[in-house]
């Protein structure tokens, strides 16, 4: 080369880079080497097909590694020659790949993956001669590591997937108001639900009333008018007493009967107004409906039917049973009736939660959903001053402790409870008359003269005073100005 300078001879193993640089007469070339720079000069054109030259040899000596993997792949794709065995087992797996994520989804499709690398790796290991191409016990431990691998996601994926389809909405209180507005038709699932239980049956086919009218023990509504904390210092802690003469129906009327007297049995009330959106058939029965259940915070659509209807049920905060062991067996008929029907004891709920609270007290459940728990508790504390009954000592600490978070929970004031009596005010005495003042010692004013008739005439003081008319006052009758000498305003008086 022209104007070369440095070593004779250099290797293409030892070059790392070629650069050039103009000067003013010829172009300098110059090769970075493992050592020092090797600089040639030499006109323009000539350069740039060196540099040219040089660069492809010192890519083709020192190649990058992913032009060695793409290198070995397209060596290996060359000799790779499919056999049957691999028809059959690449257009299974691709089918049932297809079939699955159309029925089942992506976490169909990645345990239907798992499946295919699970037969093929025990396929290998055993021993038996390559198939599919697969001939080393190494490459079919990796197939099984590889469906492992399939599996574990799969079922996370469905878990993923079967959780999503339960809408969860933040805590809320059941609402008080009931609604027709009609809602979309809910989809109804074939997974076996919870039982009807004799605590929380279904709706009756017919409505009665009770024979008698509601009945409390409290007085009036003074006794919940506060916060369940308060209430709960006034209600008697007691051991429970026996259970035995329980039943039911015998001790507090067949279910849901109408106590308010507005047509409708209990159960269909509560869920008219717990649920929301609603379609009812006719003026009381409940078709359709949302809740969001208060013990777990789950969706639950709502609709009518022999499978269905027990995915709600209303629970007896206060459970008939544990009422009967705390003081209602000392109630009256009308009153035990009462707390069986009554509102602020009743909540629609998911039917697997009132399974599983049973006839618990606060000491033995409480709802999982950690938001409702003090409106919870302070409803049973409601119901049990409400109708007169006692908490255990376990169950007294167990509200406490869950009250005391929440100090400011108010109790819930019964719609069966009487109002108080109107005070009445007696009108305030009229005040007696003040006595004369008498000063002493001085004398009683004179009694006030007789008046005389109008056409009285007296012709002297004489007359005057022989008719007991004197002194005459100026302008009484027969009054005359030649009887009032002294001009004081009385005549006759001396």
């Amino acid at each position: 080369m022209n104007g070369k300078t440095g070593p004779e001879m250099i290797l293409v193993q030892d070059m790392s880079r070629v650069t050039t640089s103009r000067g003013l007469l010829n172009t300098k070339v110059s090769v970075a080497t493992a050592g020092n720079t090797v600089d040639f000069r030499m006109p323009k054109a000539e350069a740039a097909r060196v540099q040219s030259v040089l660069t492809q040899l010192i890519r083709e000596a020192h190649p990058s590694a992913l032009t060695l993997i793409g290198n070995a792949f397209a060596s290996k794709l060359d000799k790779f020659k499919p056999t049957l065995s691999i028809w059959i087992l690449g257009g299974l797996a691709a089918f049932f790949a297809l079939m699955y994520a159309i029925v089942g989804g992506f976490p169909a499709l990645l345990v239907i993956l798992g499946t295919a690398a699970l037969v093929t790796g025990v396929y290998v290991i055993t021993g038996r001669r390559a198939w599919a191409s697969i001939p080393t016990g190494k490459t079919a431990a990796i197939a099984l590591a590889v469906s492992l691998v399939l599996f574990i996601s799969g079922g996370v994926a469905a878990a993923q997937t079967g959780s999503r389809e339960t809408p969860v909405a933040d805590q809320a209180s059941p609402s008080a108001t009931a609604t027709a507005t009609p809602s979309p038709t809910p989809t109804l699932t074939t997974t076996p639900g919870p039982e009807f239980s004799e605590e929380a049956p279904v709706d009756p086919a017919t409505v009665s009333k009770p024979t008698e009218v509601a009945s409390v023990v409290a007085v009036d509504t003074s006794a919940t008018n506060t916060t369940a904390l308060a209430v709960l210092a006034t209600i008697p802690v007691k051991g429970k007493a026996a259970k035995t003469g329980y039943e039911r129906t015998d001790m507090f009327g067949s279910a849901w009967i109408d106590v308010d007297g507005n047509g409708c049995d209990t159960r269909n009330d509560i869920l008219a107004r717990d649920l929301s959106p609603i379609t009812k058939s006719g003026t009381c029965r409940v078709m359709t409906g949302y809740l969001v259940s208060p013990y777990t915070a789950t969706a639950i659509a709502f609709v009518r039917g022999q499978d269905t209807s027990a995915f709600v049920q209303i629970d007896h905060l206060v459970a008939l049973s544990n009422a009967w062991q705390t003081g209602a067996q000392q109630l009256t008929q009308a009153q035990r009736v009462s707390l069986a029907n009554d509102p602020i004891n009743l909540l629609a709920v998911d039917g697997r939660s009132n399974a599983q609270k049973g006839d618990g007290d606060t000491a033995t459940w409480l709802p999982s959903n950690k938001a409702i728990r003090c409106n919870y508790v302070a409803r049973q504390v409601s119901v049990k001053a409400t109708y007169g009954l006692w908490v255990t000592q376990a169950e007294h600490d167990a509200m406490t402790r869950v009250l005391g978070s929440c100090s400011g929970e108010l109790a819930l004031t019964s719609s069966f409870t009487p109002a108080p009596a109107p005070v009445v005010v007696a009108p305030p005495a009229p005040a007696p008359e003040p006595a004369p003042v008498v000063v002493a010692n001085e004398p009683a004013p004179a009694p006030a003269p007789v008046p005389a008739p109008v056409d009285v005439y007296y012709a002297n003081c004489d007359a005057v005073r022989a008719a007991g008319a004197a002194p005459l006052a100026a302008g009484a009758p027969g009054f005359q100005t030649k009887f009032d000498r002294d001009g004081d305003g009385f005549g006759c008086d001396t």
